[in-house]
């Protein structure tokens, strides 16, 4: 499976949850993202898009708010307390979309990721919680983060 991962602001590619995917045997496509600039963000990941075509979009925080913010059609994503208030215009995101957040978060409330279930019309059930704090970089997390990105592959995972 290939997964373009979107990084969170000052972060870089290759980080723990990237590594962790890749790690196990899964393409990893995790561009740099410049932290300044949210339309450039969006254009590098757009271009990485089109370009690679990924099987499912990994979006964490503001790199949440950029896989909102950009074109991916039928694809899947997966967004990992994303900051989707902080940067973009999306406010919405499609069916089948998951949500994996931490009630601990301190930086991104977890009430946003509610919020956000609530006014894209997903199932609850499409909101997991996991980790104890907003890098969900714990082994429960990343393991979750990999289950989320492998369910959306199978079309019989969830509802589209």
């Amino acid at each position: 499976m290939t997964i373009l991962f979107l990084h969170g602001w000052h972060s870089v590619p290759g980080g723990v949850k990237p590594s962790y995917i890749a790690q196990r045997g899964h393409r990893v496509l995790n561009p740099q993202l410049p932290d300044d600039d949210f339309e450039q963000a969006i254009q590098i990941a757009q271009a990485h898009y089109d370009q690679y075509r990924p099987d499912c979009v990994v979006g964490s925080s503001r790199g949440g708010a950029v896989a909102m913010n950009i074109e991916i059609g039928e694809t899947r994503l997966v967004l990992l307390c994303p900051a989707w208030k902080y940067w973009g215009a999306a406010r919405t995101v499609k069916l089948g979309t998951l949500i994996l957040h931490s009630q601990h978060d301190e930086t991104v409330p977890y009430a946003d990721s509610v919020e956000l279930v609530t006014r894209s019309g997903l199932p609850a059930s499409a909101l997991i919680e996991t980790g104890s704090e907003h890098r969900l970089a714990d082994e429960a997390s990343l393991e979750a983060m990999l289950m989320a990105c492998q369910c959306l592959a199978s079309p019989r995972c969830i509802e589209k």
